[in-house]
């Protein structure tokens, strides 16, 4: 079966679509638009006109490149940006008027739920030995425990991303090392009541994940990342994209999503292994499921 998720992040908006076979998801065509719906919002979290029609507008151009690549379900979905704004009825309803797909928005859980089961599909291993995943976003990180046989055991939203810790204290260009202090500090109290794992295997997903995979390669661990921070912050966003092959706003966002994954391998106390899939291909696959 072919089915599409469209994700409506904090940062960027993307579309994957991709038929779902036994093991796995396997990808049609995936473009992204970064919306930062989540960036430069008032106080109480409301998404500004312009944002809203932007969003839609993108929905409205991903959803029809799905219907031409003949999905047979396509699910829109939204994560922390919406699911915090106080007129997230507005974006949805506006969203819908312009794609004719209702919006879903996710909870902290089932954000997490769907990144599991996106980041293990086809995974190899015992069924039983417990699996970390954490999915760093532009307005939140999830980290889940679970195992292949019973799904998802344990799981925490934490209201902290890579767009949302750069807007709040990664302001310069490149970040000053007192501003990474700051940042590293912030993460800190938000991780701190997470409880140690130690699972068999820990994987990533997310935007800053998946693009680390050019800086660092497939296996994220601590001395690399805190190495990568430097790397990141030593230059102009513009100038790190033209040296590592990213997109600038990825590259502004990055030292960001390095921090938070950073605190997410200390919790697991094991090295990161950047996943396969994630929420997307979750998604999906439960898409197909349904049938």
């Amino acid at each position: 079966m072919v089915c599409a998720c469209v994700d409506i992040g904090s940062n960027t908006t993307r579309l994957l679509v991709g038929r779902c076979e036994a093991g796995g998801v396997r990808e049609i065509a995936a473009e992204r638009e970064f919306t930062r719906l989540g960036a430069g919002l008032p106080a109480d979290g409301a998404i500004p006109p312009a944002k809203i029609a932007a969003v839609a507008a993108a929905v409205r151009g991903q959803v029809a490149r799905a219907r031409a690549l003949r999905a047979e379900r396509v699910r829109v979905v939204a994560t922390a940006a919406v699911r915090r704004a106080p007129n997230a009825a507005e974006l949805c309803a506006a969203v819908g008027g312009a794609a004719g797909v209702a919006v879903e928005v996710l909870s902290g859980a089932e954000e997490a739920r769907l990144a599991f089961c996106g980041a293990t599909t086809g995974l190899g291993g015992g069924a039983s030995e417990p699996i970390g995943v954490v999915d760093v976003g532009g307005g939140s990180s999830e980290l889940v425990l679970g195992t292949l046989r019973a799904g998802v055991g344990w799981s925490v939203s934490l209201e902290l991303g890579s767009g949302s810790l750069t807007e709040s204290c990664l302001g310069s260009d490149p970040p000053t090392p007192a501003e990474v202090a700051r940042a590293r500090g912030r993460v800190g109290a938000a991780f701190a009541d997470i409880p140690q794992s130690h699972p068999a295997r820990a994987l990533a997903v997310g935007g800053s994940a998946t693009s680390l995979w050019r800086v660092l390669g497939p296996v994220l661990d601590p001395p690399a990342l805190a190495a990568a921070v430097l790397a990141l912050t030593a230059a102009p966003a513009a100038e790190t994209a033209g040296r590592f092959g990213l997109d600038p706003r990825r590259a502004r966002l990055l030292p960001a999503g390095i921090l938070l994954l950073e605190a997410a391998a200390a919790r697991f106390g094991r090295s990161l292994e950047i996943a396969g899939g994630g929420l997307r291909e979750g998604v999906l696959l439960e898409e197909a499921e349904r049938g």
